[in-house]
């Protein structure tokens, strides 16, 4: 019974996310909005057509570590350092002033100063799966801008690394000093280990076994695994590893990780569904009423505010006008770690629901806007190449 019932609940997700899907096609809308309000609509807080999401969450729980890896395996750390003089500039100033107005807003409507914090941090980033996702196909002809965002979205990662770090380190609202300091000295051992594990061992492996395709491919998922395993074991959390484990792989430039990240396409799709589905599910409509206004507020200010920012700020660092304008616009979301903060924040006892909710609320309709912006503004780029099944 058990089984036909997972069969059932995937079948009922995977079916409304495409009809879902469909819609959003027509609206010029992103496939990833789809995914989400389907969550909303038809989850447990809404229609209730798939009123269980315990198993999924389970399913999901690997799909992020996955995601994660992934990231890591598209961000190549060449760029950042070779983009840093510009890029730091813009991502930590950038970075402190969403942080600032994000904690205001919090303490306008008379959040703790915890929650207020946490508020401030989930405010800072952008999204990376959204932005990639939304890349030109002619990628290599916008090489510039794909690098500079990449940069960035790098460079927001690892603060969100180091926020999710504080997290973990504090309990109930107390931060733990020594453990902070403790997993800070640690991240950079581990990130050590990682780097030369993949030199003296993963990347001799796939040279010398590079031919066999199904090889690789099982070397890869279990590099992701057991690092994700090993990051855990030390006191971080999974996805911190698995997106490590994803950046030492992509550090070394090898056509193997180019087959690697073509390979493990559908299976990123595959939970990228199960991903947004996840995030529309979980909003509770029963805060809808208690953090509506905020939410509004909020999403009005960082939907002007982010493009804004970073068009002025890249704009100081001798950015080409046009190139700086797009980049804020493809960068004025929030970010999946902002829900892994808030999610983190609430395991710890940091922040109640109706705060989880409201960050929940802000980063879906940012999402729904700004992918929006970026399909309707730069439709040129979101046209996918010809399908060989038209033939």
């Amino acid at each position: 019974m058990e089984h036909q019932t997972t069969n059932c609940t995937v079948f009922l997700i995977f079916a409304g996310a495409a009809v879902f899907s469909t819609i959003a096609l027509y609206l010029r809308q992103s496939l990833l909005v789809a995914y989400m309000l389907f969550g909303v609509v038809f989850g447990p807080w809404g229609l209730k057509v798939i009123p269980d999401i315990d198993l999924i969450h389970k399913i999901d729980n690997i799909g992020v570590i996955f995601l994660m890896f992934l990231l890591g395996l598209q961000l190549q750390p060449q760029n950042l350092l070779r983009l840093i003089s510009k890029t730091a500039w813009v991502t930590l100033t950038s970075s402190l002033i969403f942080f600032i107005v994000g904690f205001v807003v919090g303490y306008w409507y008379g959040y703790s100063l915890t929650e207020n914090l946490v508020i401030g941090a989930c405010m800072m980033f952008s999204s990376t799966i959204v932005s990639l996702k939304l890349l030109p196909n002619d990628v290599v002809k916008r090489q510039p801008l794909s690098e500079m965002m990449i940069s960035i979205l790098l460079l927001q990662d690892l603060i969100a690394i180091l926020v999710l770090l504080s997290i973990e380190a504090a309990k109930d609202g107390k931060l733990d000093i020594s453990e902070v300091i403790i997993l800070v000295f640690a991240l950079p051992a581990v990130c050590l280990f990682v780097f030369l594990a993949e030199r003296l061992i993963i990347k001799k492996i796939f040279v010398k076994f590079s031919g066999v395709q199904e090889y690789v491919f099982l070397v890869a998922i279990a590099w992701c695994f057991g690092i994700a395993q090993l990051a855990d074991s030390v006191g971080f959390s999974y996805e911190i590893g698995a997106f490590v484990a994803g950046l030492a792989l992509a550090a070394s430039s090898s056509p193997v990780v180019f087959y690697i990240t073509n390979q493990l396409k559908p299976l990123r799709d595959f939970f990228l569904v199960l991903f947004f589905f996840i995030i529309g599910a979980s909003f509770n409509l029963r805060y809808f009423k208690v953090i509506v206004i905020p939410a509004l507020i909020l999403t009005a200010i960082f939907v002007l505010l982010k493009p804004l920012i970073f068009r002025f700020l890249l704009y100081r660092v001798n950015e080409c006008k046009n190139i700086a304008w797009e980049l804020g616009v493809r960068l004025g979301q929030l970010s999946e770690f902002s829900l892994l903060v808030i999610f983190c924040a609430g395991q710890n006892g940091l922040v109640n629901d109706s705060v989880a909710c409201l960050t929940q609320a802000v980063t879906m309709m940012m999402f729904i806007i700004s992918s929006y912006l970026v399909v309707i503004r730069y439709p040129s780029f979101e046209k996918a190449p010809e399908s060989p099944l038209t033939h």
